[in-house]
């Protein structure tokens, strides 16, 4: 069964999201240096910065990793 946090993090994706996930010492943060499509930043602005901090660092961690760049 996927997570909704996960759906979200998926969907963010394949719209072209190009965020990138940095998870140290248990700190969430998210890093960017290519510009997502206009698709996944509306995603983003609407369906996940709206979310909760703790249900958006659910997303995040599902987010590709930086360290997998």
């Amino acid at each position: 069964m996927t997570s909704t946090s996960r759906k979200l993090a998926e969907e963010y994706v394949r719209l072209g999201g190009r965020r990138l996930a940095n998870i140290d010492d248990n700190i969430i943060s998210v890093r960017s240096w290519d510009k997502d499509t206009p698709e996944a930043e509306a995603f983003w602005k609407e369906k996940i910065l709206t979310l909760s901090e703790i249900d958006r660092h659910q997303v995040e961690v599902h987010l590709p990793s930086i360290s997998d760049r």
